[in-house]
């Protein structure tokens, strides 16, 4: 049997495919406050004052920015977290997942 290679690692004889990524998108509205967008990138995705203020500019400028890539459990729990956290203040922030290719 050849040896060939593939993305993953080999353990017993036995292959596996390393889990795919995902990036997180916050979406730009006309609702959500800049400053608690910034909170936001702070406190669930740990981002430092200045990147979160550096990824709320391209948000607002752009439209979407990606905030984060994680697993898919991961990416989909902080999406669902975010969006739970916002609906408690009134913020309509929309968030997305793809998978990193």
């Amino acid at each position: 049997m050849a040896d060939t290679k593939i993305k993953g690692r080999r353990q017993s004889g036995l292959r596996y495919k390393e889990p795919s990524m995902y990036n997180v998108i916050m979406l730009n509205d006309d609702v959500t406050t800049m400053d608690f967008v910034v909170m936001v990138l702070q406190k669930i995705f740990r981002k430092s004052a200045e990147d979160a203020e550096t990824i709320m500019l391209k948000i607002h400028n752009e439209g979407s920015a990606v905030v984060g890539t994680y697993y898919r459990d991961i990416a989909e729990s902080k999406v669902g977290l975010t969006k739970s956290f916002a609906k408690q203040y009134g913020y309509p922030l929309e968030l997305t997942i793809e998978e990193v290719l």
